[in-house]
């Protein structure tokens, strides 16, 4: 099982995301570095934890801030730093997905809540390599989060039946009230829908703080989890990633 790290890039900064409370999350305080700046966090994942797969969500993009304000220091990431990027950026359409690509990103996603329409959904579909294409299911207490209100009015599982129809492979079910809580994962959701959809490929984010956790994910044929808290105060570490064996895409 995928192990996969998260970095909330706000403002030039990693910052500790909190229940989805983004106008107040603070820069990030870890005991894998001593800095908040993205590359300090990003070596740290990579040299510390030997976690080489990233996911990036560039929060001034997906707040329609400066969808260019961390360009940057994402291709450098990329580039430079040789991390296989995950990004979450706001992306809403063919030519949005094919600039971050172009910058050097493994993949990009394409979250629910700044989604605009079914129509764009189908169209990024069509128009990407379902390799390079994750589609992140967001939500809060079970209300999924969109602009799109044909989205916005379906459950969690109901989407899930859509996106698989359709062809999609990796989807992300992430529960934004859990984020940072260190509440733990929605255990439920995950074994219901690792039951009802197995052809595809499923990542968890939001809440998972254990590394009972992450057993219990693998054991349900999950394919990653998206973790940031839990690393940075230690919870989950070194010795726990080891023991769940091969971590890569």
């Amino acid at each position: 099982m995928r192990l996969i790290p998260v970095l909330d890039l706000r403002d030039g900064l990693v910052v500790h995301a909190v229940k989805g409370d983004r106008e107040h999350y603070q820069p990030v305080k870890s005991i894998l570095c001593d800095s908040p700046d993205p590359f300090a966090v990003a070596r740290a994942f990579r040299d510390r934890l030997a976690l080489n797969e990233m996911y990036v969500a560039d929060l001034d993009s997906i707040m329609d801030l400066r969808w260019t304000s961390h360009r940057e220091v994402i291709a450098a990431l990329s580039f430079r730093e040789k991390i296989n990027i995950i990004l979450d950026a706001g992306i809403s359409d063919v030519a949005n997905a094919r600039t971050w690509l172009n910058l050097g990103v493994g993949k990009v996603v394409i979250g629910s809540e700044t989604l605009r329409s079914m129509d764009a959904l189908r169209e990024i579909r069509a128009g990407i390599d379902c390799d390079r294409l994750v589609f992140s299911l967001d939500f809060r207490f079970g209300r999924i989060l969109s602009r799109c209100p044909t989205l916005a009015a379906m459950v969690p599982m109901e989407a899930l039946h859509y996106l698989q129809s359709e062809g999609w492979r990796d989807v992300i079910l992430l529960d934004l009230s859990r984020v940072g809580s260190r509440a733990g994962m929605d255990r439920i959701l995950a074994k219901e829908a690792r039951s009802a959809f197995s052809d595809l490929s499923l990542l968890i984010g939001g809440g998972i703080t254990k590394p009972e956790e992450l057993a219990e994910l693998k054991s349900l044929g999950i394919a990653g989890a998206l973790i940031a808290t839990a690393f940075h105060c230690g919870t989950i570490n070194a010795r726990h990633i080891s023991t769940l064996g091969e971590n890569q895409p």
